[in-house]
């Protein structure tokens, strides 16, 4: 009976395993559900350089106009405002991994129970889903002290703006914060408003389905921020049984798990005065006054629309991951990589963060 396989590097094998990779390596990430091509996403992935050549993506804003205008008996002419923009630009570069196991032809694969391939491909899925969500997060956190930028997206990370980060109790830095100074409900309120009275203000995201906490079928259009807080944080959240703290979490925590089919509602652990609440191990540490990493806080971290930015080289797209694999020492070894061109960067105009407020607590581990 004739049985169709595909050996090891055939040609559509390689493939199928590249479209593998495609589907799952995001899906497994914290960040995921936050990816959209247009300004209505968190992360905004920028699609230019996926049409022509170039290593770099400039994108700008305008500000909002300010001056009185004109009215009766006045004159306009000669008393226009100029218009203020600013530019923010994005670099994309190689990110890959390789992972070097024995060839199925080998007694070592003979001994283990498990295809050592396939455990190759599922350790490169894992890696990149966990790169670009530790990417993201030491962006979006401003986690300077990570200066690889294999770590960062391919792009130099940036300090939180000064009118952009919030510590609890109002501590002047990150290594003043003690232990009393764990998150709180009023940190989510302090953040939004922040955001909302900003220069630019810091834009909700539409989400379509949900208004006061139960399903629209008119399908209208709610503004809302998404907020990531560490695990320790969302513990600290929860312990707190004070008037007006978890509690009122508790009481909307059925908002949006799963009530309207929005990816960012998937895996919320509540939501509070309109921001969607989430968590990941991710969120960095604290960083002192002496620029020294501080082990006992957390950057919680309260996002709006194009608050990072997102691309990749042609050829190359969220979804889509170069794959090769390689048999040597006479068919005895086999190494098998995945590679892509892309790069990943919190969004600043004229020094200033977009579309980010940095929220630093006290936050250890409960045990």
């Amino acid at each position: 009976m004739a049985i169709t396989s595909y050996a090891v590097n055939d040609t559509l094998a390689v493939k199928l395993w590249s479209k593998k990779l495609d589907s799952e390596a995001l899906k497994y990430t914290d960040i995921g559900a936050l990816i959209g091509t247009d300004a209505n996403s968190i992360i905004h992935l920028k699609t230019e350089t996926q049409k022509g050549v170039g290593d770099r993506i400039t994108y700008g804003i305008r500000m909002q106009l300010s001056g009185a205008g004109f009215t009766e008996n006045q004159l306009a002419e000669g008393n226009g405002e100029s218009l203020t923009t600013y530019s923010d630009n994005i670099l994309i570069n190689e990110l890959g991994h390789v992972v070097g196991i024995k060839s199925e032809y080998t007694i070592d694969q003979q001994r283990v129970p498990f295809p050592m391939r396939e455990e190759a491909k599922d350790g490169l899925k894992d890696w990149y889903a966990k790169r670009y969500s530790v990417a993201f997060f030491n962006q979006v956190c401003g986690y300077t002290l990570q200066t690889d930028v294999r770590y960062t997206g391919l792009n130099a990370t940036i300090a939180p703006s000064s009118t952009r980060i919030i510590r609890q109790s109002s501590r002047a830095s990150d290594d003043l914060l003690i232990a009393g100074d764990t998150f709180s409900v009023d940190l989510i309120d302090k953040a939004k408003e922040a955001a909302i009275t900003a220069t630019p203000k810091i834009r909700p995201i539409n989400v379509v389905g949900v208004t006061n906490g139960r399903r629209d079928y008119n399908k209208t259009l709610t503004d809302k921020y998404c907020m990531y807080l560490h695990p320790y944080q969302v513990t600290d959240m929860r312990r707190n049984t004070s008037t007006g703290q978890w509690l009122d979490i508790e009481k909307a925590a059925s908002m949006g798990r799963g009530t309207n089919g929005n990816k960012i509602y998937s895996g919320a652990i509540g939501e509070y005065n309109s921001v969607i609440l989430r968590q990941s191990f991710d969120v960095t540490n604290g960083i002192s006054a002496g620029n020294v990493v501080v082990a006992t806080v957390n950057r919680a971290v309260l996002l709006g629309g194009q608050a990072c930015m997102m691309a990749f080289g042609q050829r190359n797209s969220v979804n889509k991951y170069r794959w090769n694999e390689e048999l040597f020492d006479h068919k005895r070894r086999l190494e098998v990589s995945a590679w892509t061109i892309h790069g990943l960067k919190k969004t600043t105009y004229n020094s200033v963060d977009y579309g980010t407020v940095v929220v630093s607590t006290y936050s250890v581990a409960h045990t």
